[in-house]
Protein backbone atom coordinates (compact mmCIF):
# COMPACT_ATOMS: atom_id res chain seq x y z
CA UNK A 1 0.00 0.00 0.00
CA UNK A 2 2.70 2.26 0.84
CA UNK A 3 4.51 1.70 -2.32
CA UNK A 4 1.39 1.87 -4.34
CA UNK A 5 1.23 5.74 -2.07
CA UNK A 6 5.15 6.28 -3.58
CA UNK A 7 4.54 5.34 -7.31
CA UNK A 8 0.83 7.76 -7.20
CA UNK A 9 3.02 11.28 -5.93
CA UNK A 10 5.85 10.40 -8.47
CA UNK A 11 2.92 9.93 -11.14
CA UNK A 12 1.32 13.31 -9.66
CA UNK A 13 4.77 15.15 -9.68
CA UNK A 14 5.66 14.32 -13.18
CA UNK A 15 2.21 15.08 -14.32
CA UNK A 16 2.55 18.62 -12.28
CA UNK A 17 5.77 18.89 -14.11
CA UNK A 18 4.91 17.70 -17.73
CA UNK A 19 1.66 20.13 -17.58
CA UNK A 20 3.79 23.17 -16.37
CA UNK A 21 6.40 22.60 -19.37
CA UNK A 22 3.70 22.56 -21.94
CA UNK A 23 2.19 25.68 -20.51
CA UNK A 24 5.90 27.08 -20.42
CA UNK A 25 6.38 25.91 -23.81
CA UNK A 26 3.31 26.08 -25.93
CA UNK A 27 3.73 30.02 -26.53
CA UNK A 28 6.58 28.97 -28.34
CA UNK A 29 5.02 25.97 -30.09
CA UNK A 30 2.55 27.74 -30.89
CA UNK A 31 4.14 30.37 -32.40
CA UNK A 32 6.03 27.75 -34.44
CA UNK A 33 2.91 26.28 -35.63
CA UNK A 34 1.66 29.40 -36.77
CA UNK A 35 5.11 30.48 -38.29
CA UNK A 36 4.90 27.16 -40.29
CA UNK A 37 1.36 27.55 -41.67
CA UNK A 38 2.38 31.01 -42.83
CA UNK A 39 5.58 30.26 -44.60
CA UNK A 40 4.27 27.58 -45.66
CA UNK A 41 1.09 29.41 -47.54
CA UNK A 42 4.04 32.43 -48.45
CA UNK A 43 6.23 30.15 -50.24
CA UNK A 44 3.05 28.67 -52.69
CA UNK A 45 3.01 32.18 -53.47
CA UNK A 46 6.10 33.61 -54.16
CA UNK A 47 6.65 29.88 -56.29
CA UNK A 48 3.44 30.99 -58.03
CA UNK A 49 4.41 34.70 -58.72
CA UNK A 50 7.76 34.22 -59.29
CA UNK A 51 6.67 31.63 -62.17
CA UNK A 52 4.18 33.39 -64.10
CA UNK A 53 6.41 36.79 -64.31
CA UNK A 54 9.15 34.27 -66.03
CA UNK A 55 6.15 32.73 -68.25
CA UNK A 56 5.41 36.39 -68.77
CA UNK A 57 8.77 37.56 -69.73
CA UNK A 58 9.16 34.19 -72.31
CA UNK A 59 11.68 32.20 -70.13
CA UNK A 60 12.96 29.55 -71.32
CA UNK A 61 10.49 26.44 -69.57
CA UNK A 62 13.55 24.38 -68.11
CA UNK A 63 14.74 27.28 -66.87
CA UNK A 64 11.29 28.28 -65.15
CA UNK A 65 11.05 24.84 -63.88
CA UNK A 66 14.68 24.84 -62.61
CA UNK A 67 14.95 28.26 -60.85
CA UNK A 68 11.05 27.48 -59.14
CA UNK A 69 12.39 24.21 -57.68
CA UNK A 70 15.54 26.42 -56.57
CA UNK A 71 13.42 28.85 -55.13
CA UNK A 72 10.62 26.09 -53.62
CA UNK A 73 13.82 24.53 -52.14
CA UNK A 74 15.62 27.21 -50.75
CA UNK A 75 12.75 29.14 -49.09
CA UNK A 76 11.69 25.50 -47.34
CA UNK A 77 15.01 25.35 -45.82
CA UNK A 78 15.04 28.64 -44.39
CA UNK A 79 11.68 27.90 -43.03
CA UNK A 80 12.76 25.54 -41.76
CA UNK A 81 15.71 27.33 -40.04
CA UNK A 82 13.43 29.68 -38.65
CA UNK A 83 10.48 27.00 -37.13
CA UNK A 84 13.48 25.60 -35.19
CA UNK A 85 14.24 28.60 -33.96
CA UNK A 86 11.14 29.65 -32.96
CA UNK A 87 10.73 26.27 -30.58
CA UNK A 88 14.05 27.37 -28.95
CA UNK A 89 16.89 25.08 -30.72
CA UNK A 90 20.07 26.71 -31.24
CA UNK A 91 20.36 26.46 -35.70
CA UNK A 92 23.95 27.55 -35.43
CA UNK A 93 25.20 23.88 -35.08
CA UNK A 94 22.50 22.77 -37.43
CA UNK A 95 23.51 25.39 -40.45
CA UNK A 96 26.98 23.57 -39.36
CA UNK A 97 25.90 20.38 -39.81
CA UNK A 98 24.11 21.42 -43.44
CA UNK A 99 27.94 23.07 -44.40
CA UNK A 100 29.78 20.14 -43.49
CA UNK A 101 27.10 17.98 -45.63
CA UNK A 102 26.43 20.58 -49.06
CA UNK A 103 30.85 20.12 -48.74
CA UNK A 104 31.23 16.05 -48.76
CA UNK A 105 28.12 16.24 -51.25
CA UNK A 106 30.15 18.54 -53.16
CA UNK A 107 33.36 16.69 -53.36
CA UNK A 108 31.42 13.77 -54.22
CA UNK A 109 29.46 14.85 -57.26
CA UNK A 110 32.20 16.85 -58.81
CA UNK A 111 31.19 15.39 -62.31
CA UNK A 112 27.62 16.03 -61.73
CA UNK A 113 28.18 19.23 -60.70
CA UNK A 114 30.06 19.57 -64.09
CA UNK A 115 26.66 18.71 -65.92
CA UNK A 116 25.12 20.67 -63.42
CA UNK A 117 26.77 23.85 -64.87
CA UNK A 118 26.70 23.00 -68.65
CA UNK A 119 22.99 22.55 -68.25
CA UNK A 120 22.94 26.00 -66.70
CA UNK A 121 24.93 27.26 -69.26
CA UNK A 122 22.93 25.90 -71.98
CA UNK A 123 19.54 27.33 -70.50
CA UNK A 124 20.99 30.85 -70.87
CA UNK A 125 22.93 30.90 -73.61
CA UNK A 126 20.46 28.65 -75.73
CA UNK A 127 22.78 27.24 -78.60
CA UNK A 128 19.74 25.16 -79.41
CA UNK A 129 16.18 24.60 -77.98
CA UNK A 130 13.22 22.02 -77.87
CA UNK A 131 12.59 20.65 -81.23
CA UNK A 132 16.11 21.52 -82.99
CA UNK A 133 18.55 19.29 -85.07
CA UNK A 134 21.73 19.16 -83.76
CA UNK A 135 25.00 17.23 -84.33
CA UNK A 136 27.11 16.52 -80.73
CA UNK A 137 29.40 14.01 -79.58
CA UNK A 138 28.94 11.72 -82.62
CA UNK A 139 25.30 12.03 -82.50
CA UNK A 140 22.36 13.41 -84.61
CA UNK A 141 19.00 13.63 -83.89
CA UNK A 142 15.74 16.07 -82.61
CA UNK A 143 16.62 17.55 -79.44
CA UNK A 144 13.10 16.11 -76.77
CA UNK A 145 14.54 17.11 -73.58
CA UNK A 146 16.58 19.46 -71.93
CA UNK A 147 17.43 18.72 -68.44
CA UNK A 148 19.46 19.88 -65.84
CA UNK A 149 21.87 17.41 -66.43
CA UNK A 150 21.65 15.76 -69.80
CA UNK A 151 20.45 16.90 -72.80
CA UNK A 152 17.80 14.04 -74.85
CA UNK A 153 18.48 13.61 -78.19
CA UNK A 154 16.01 11.61 -80.99
CA UNK A 155 17.82 9.73 -83.61
CA UNK A 156 16.19 8.77 -87.15
CA UNK A 157 16.61 5.19 -86.18
CA UNK A 158 14.21 6.51 -83.60
CA UNK A 159 16.92 6.05 -80.80
CA UNK A 160 16.95 8.23 -77.55
CA UNK A 161 20.33 9.42 -76.80
CA UNK A 162 21.36 11.11 -73.23
CA UNK A 163 24.04 13.37 -73.59
CA UNK A 164 25.74 14.83 -70.76
CA UNK A 165 25.81 19.00 -70.43
CA UNK A 166 29.38 18.78 -68.91
CA UNK A 167 30.61 17.65 -72.28
CA UNK A 168 28.11 18.94 -74.44
CA UNK A 169 28.49 22.51 -73.57
CA UNK A 170 31.94 22.21 -73.77
CA UNK A 171 32.19 20.82 -77.39
CA UNK A 172 31.56 21.69 -80.75
CA UNK A 173 27.84 21.57 -81.37
CA UNK A 174 26.16 21.75 -84.73
CA UNK A 175 22.53 23.27 -84.72
CA UNK A 176 21.08 22.18 -88.28
CA UNK A 177 17.45 23.88 -87.32
CA UNK A 178 19.03 27.79 -86.43
CA UNK A 179 18.03 28.93 -89.94
CA UNK A 180 15.34 28.28 -92.02
CA UNK A 181 17.00 27.21 -94.98
CA UNK A 182 19.55 24.88 -95.71
CA UNK A 183 22.34 23.78 -98.54
CA UNK A 184 22.88 20.45 -99.81
CA UNK A 185 26.54 19.31 -100.24
CA UNK A 186 26.26 16.28 -102.24
CA UNK A 187 29.49 15.08 -104.87
CA UNK A 188 28.96 13.08 -107.37
CA UNK A 189 32.18 11.63 -109.09
CA UNK A 190 32.34 11.01 -113.38
CA UNK A 191 35.44 9.50 -115.57
CA UNK A 192 37.17 11.48 -117.56
CA UNK A 193 35.96 9.32 -120.46
CA UNK A 194 32.55 11.11 -119.91
CA UNK A 195 31.19 14.40 -121.57
CA UNK A 196 31.63 16.65 -118.56
CA UNK A 197 28.94 19.35 -120.17
CA UNK A 198 26.22 16.41 -120.71
CA UNK A 199 26.73 15.52 -117.10
CA UNK A 200 26.39 19.35 -115.68
CA UNK A 201 23.05 20.18 -118.27
CA UNK A 202 21.48 16.56 -116.72
CA UNK A 203 22.15 17.52 -113.27
CA UNK A 204 21.38 21.38 -114.21
CA UNK A 205 17.74 20.03 -115.68
CA UNK A 206 17.31 18.29 -112.52
CA UNK A 207 18.10 21.20 -110.17
CA UNK A 208 16.07 23.54 -112.35
CA UNK A 209 12.74 21.38 -112.29
CA UNK A 210 12.72 20.24 -108.60
CA UNK A 211 9.73 21.98 -106.45
CA UNK A 212 11.54 21.84 -103.25
CA UNK A 213 14.86 23.75 -104.35
CA UNK A 214 14.30 27.38 -103.40
CA UNK A 215 15.16 28.94 -107.25
CA UNK A 216 15.77 32.91 -105.45
CA UNK A 217 19.14 31.01 -104.68
CA UNK A 218 20.54 29.93 -107.28
CA UNK A 219 21.78 26.06 -107.22
CA UNK A 220 25.49 25.69 -107.36
CA UNK A 221 27.30 23.25 -109.64
CA UNK A 222 31.03 23.19 -109.97
CA UNK A 223 33.49 20.85 -110.35
CA UNK A 224 35.26 20.35 -106.78
CA UNK A 225 37.81 18.12 -107.26
CA UNK A 226 40.29 16.61 -110.32
CA UNK A 227 41.74 13.12 -109.03
CA UNK A 228 43.52 10.39 -111.02
CA UNK A 229 40.42 8.01 -111.08
CA UNK A 230 38.33 11.01 -111.93
CA UNK A 231 36.41 14.11 -111.65
CA UNK A 232 34.02 15.48 -108.70
CA UNK A 233 31.49 17.56 -109.28
CA UNK A 234 29.35 19.76 -106.07
CA UNK A 235 26.15 19.87 -106.22
CA UNK A 236 24.63 22.66 -103.91
CA UNK A 237 21.20 23.45 -103.70
CA UNK A 238 19.13 25.37 -101.15
CA UNK A 239 15.98 24.57 -99.88
CA UNK A 240 13.93 24.22 -96.57
CA UNK A 241 15.19 22.05 -93.41
CA UNK A 242 11.66 20.66 -93.98
CA UNK A 243 12.78 19.14 -97.00
CA UNK A 244 16.27 18.97 -96.81
CA UNK A 245 16.75 15.08 -96.50
CA UNK A 246 13.89 14.92 -99.49
CA UNK A 247 15.70 17.29 -102.07
CA UNK A 248 18.75 15.47 -101.09
CA UNK A 249 17.78 12.11 -101.94
CA UNK A 250 15.51 13.52 -105.07
CA UNK A 251 18.66 14.66 -106.70
CA UNK A 252 20.73 11.69 -106.52
CA UNK A 253 17.45 9.61 -107.39
CA UNK A 254 17.17 11.87 -110.82
CA UNK A 255 20.91 11.29 -111.17
CA UNK A 256 20.72 7.55 -111.51
CA UNK A 257 17.18 7.70 -113.59
CA UNK A 258 18.85 10.05 -115.88
CA UNK A 259 22.35 8.79 -115.75
CA UNK A 260 21.35 5.11 -116.78
CA UNK A 261 18.99 6.52 -119.13
CA UNK A 262 22.35 8.24 -121.00
CA UNK A 263 24.39 5.53 -120.61
CA UNK A 264 26.56 7.36 -118.23
CA UNK A 265 28.39 5.56 -115.01
CA UNK A 266 29.01 7.20 -111.53
CA UNK A 267 32.50 6.71 -110.90
CA UNK A 268 34.02 4.52 -107.72
CA UNK A 269 35.83 5.96 -105.13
Amino acid sequence: MKQLLINSNLIDQYSTFFLNALIDYSPKLIGALLLLILGIWAIRFINSVSRKIMIKREVEPTLIKFLSDIIFWGLRIVLFIAVISKLGIESSSFLAILGAAGLAVGLSLQGSLSNFAGGILIILFKPFKLGDTIEAQGAIGKVIDIQIFVTQLLTDSNEVVFIPNGILSNGKIVNYSEKAIRRTDINIRISYQINIQVVKNIIQNILDSNPKIIQDQKPILFVRELTDSGITLAVQAWTTNEDYKEVCASILEDCIINFNNNKISFQDE
